[in-house]
C-alpha cells in the first residue's frame, strides 16, 4: 500500500495575509471540506432527533466567530482573510471548523443531565489519544509530546501541514485541515501544543477549540500558553496540552472549569472521557468502550522509557483491533485516525504523517531554510 503524503504549504505576511495564502492555496478544497462537515453534522443531528437544530448551530458558530474577534483579534483577522480567500462565508467556515464544539453547544447546553449510552445516541466512538512525556521518562533524554488525531474518516483528504511566518510573533507549524487554524502545532521556541475531545453538559457558544489552540501555539513558553487556555471563554469540553523543553501539562477544559496535570510524576495520557471528578459528574456520553480500552493501553506503553521511534509504534498500536490507538476507516466506529503529531520541544521540531501512523509517509516539520515551501 502506498503511504499517504502530507501537504506542505509556507504562508507569510501580517495576519490577514497568513489566511489569505491558505484561503487561495486551498479554495476548492476548503469548499469541499465545509460542505462534507455540514453533510456529517446533519446525519448528526438527525440521528438524534434534532435535524431542526441545524439553524441554532449557525447561530452558535456566528456568536463564537464574534466572541473571537474580541479575544483574539489576529487569530480573528487570519480566519477571514482564509474565508474571504477561499470564497466562502465566514460564519459558516467557522462554524464548520469548530464543528465539535458548536453541536456540543446545541446538544449539551443543558446545565447537567445523564450520559447518553450509544444506542441512545447514536454516538460515534470518535476521539484522538496524547501523550506527554517528560526527559526522564524518554531513551533521549529530551520530553516529547504527540496524539492521533482522530475523526470523520472523510477529513483524511483535507489534513496539511502549514508553515507561518508572520510579520510579528514565532514561525509556527500546524497540522490542521483545509481552511482550518491551529489543530496541532509547534513553534520556533519549542512550544507544542494539542487536544482531544471530551463531552460535557454545559456547553455553550465560546471561541471554539482551534481559536484557542491557535492563540496559543503563538506564546513562548507553556507558562505564557496555559493562561491563554485557563482565561478562554470555552465553548465546549477538550483537553488541551501544551509541552516546552522545561514543562508538559494539560488542561481538561470546559465552560464549567479548566483542571491542569502536569509530568511531574511522569508520563500523563488522555482519549477522550473525563478524569477531574467535576467533570466526570457532567459527562455528555457513557465512556465508550474504545476510550477505555486506548486509556488502558496507553498506560502499557508509558510503563517504560519511551525513544522517539517508540512513540510512533504507540501510535501504530493495534493490538486491541478496532479499539486499538491506531484507528483504521474500515473499523467502522465512525472515527479514523487522520493525522499523527510527535512534537520534540527541545529540538525545536516535530514529525507528522498523514493518516494513521503505519499508513502515513512521515515528515519532519523544522524551522530550517530548507523546509521553507
Amino acid at each position: 500500500m502506498e503511504k499517504l503524503k502530507l501537504e506542505t504549504l509556507h504562508v507569510r505576511g501580517d495576519a490577514r495575509a497568513l489566511g489569505e495564502g491558505q484561503g487561495e492555496h486551498f479554495r476548492e478544497r476548503i469548499n469541499q471540506f465545509v460542505e462534507m462537515r455540514f453533510q456529517a453534522v446533519r446525519g448528526y443531528l438527525a440521528e438524534r432527533g434534532m435535524s431542526a437544530a441545524m439553524d441554532r448551530l449557525l447561530e452558535v458558530g456566528a456568536e463564537g466567530l464574534r466572541m473571537q474577534a474580541q479575544w483574539d483579534p489576529e487569530g480573528h483577522s487570519e480566519h477571514l482573510g482564509i474565508a474571504d480567500a477561499a470564497r466562502i462565508d465566514r460564519a459558516r467556515l467557522f462554524t464548520a471548523t469548530n464543528m465539535t464544539d458548536n453541536r456540543d453547544a446545541v446538544l449539551l447546553a443543558a446545565a447537567r443531565g445523564k450520559p447518553l449510552t450509544k444506542q441512545q445516541s447514536f454516538a460515534k466512538d470518535e476521539g484522538c489519544s496524547s501523550l506527554l512525556v517528560p526527559a526522564d521518562s524518554t531513551e533521549e533524554g529530551v520530553p516529547f509530546a504527540g496524539q492521533t488525531w482522530d475523526l470523520n474518516p472523510p477529513d483524511v483528504a483535507f489534513v496539511v501541514a502549514i508553515r507561518r511566518s508572520p510579520e510579528e510573533g514565532p514561525e509556527t507549524w500546524g497540522v490542521t485541515c483545509t481552511g482550518c487554524l491551529t489543530l496541532m502545532g509547534v513553534n520556533e521556541h519549542g512550544l507544542a501544543v494539542g487536544t482531544t475531545n471530551i463531552k460535557t453538559y454545559g456547553s455553550r457558544p465560546g471561541v471554539g477549540y482551534l481559536s484557542i489552540l491557535h492563540r496559543a501555539v503563538r506564546c513562548r513558553s507553556v507558562s505564557e500558553a496555559r493562561d491563554i487556555v485557563r482565561k478562554a471563554p470555552h465553548a465546549g469540553a477538550h483537553t488541551y496540552w501544551l509541552a516546552d523543553a522545561e514543562e508538559q501539562m494539560e488542561w481538561e477544559a470546559s465552560p464549567n472549569g479548566q483542571h491542569a496535570r502536569t509530568t511531574e510524576d511522569g508520563p500523563i495520557f488522555r482519549t477522550n472521557h473525563c478524569l477531574h471528578e467535576s467533570h466526570v459528574a457532567l459527562e455528555g456520553e457513557v465512556v465508550s468502550e474504545s476510550s477505555k480500552m486506548r486509556f488502558a493501553r496507553l498506560g502499557e506503553h508509558l510503563s517504560k522509557k519511551l525513544s522517539h521511534a517508540g512513540i510512533q509504534a504507540v501510535f501504530s498500536d493495534r493490538g486491541d483491533g478496532p479499539n486499538s490507538i491506531n484507528r483504521y476507516a474500515e473499523d467502522e466506529q465512525g472515527t479514523a485516525t487522520n493525522a499523527v503529531f510527535i512534537a520534540s520541544p527541545a529540538e525545536r521540531k516535530a514529525w507528522a504523517c498523514r493518516g494513521p501512523a503505519d499508513r502515513g509517509e512521515w515528515r519532519e516539520l523544522s524551522f530550517s531554510p530548507d523546509l521553507a515551501g
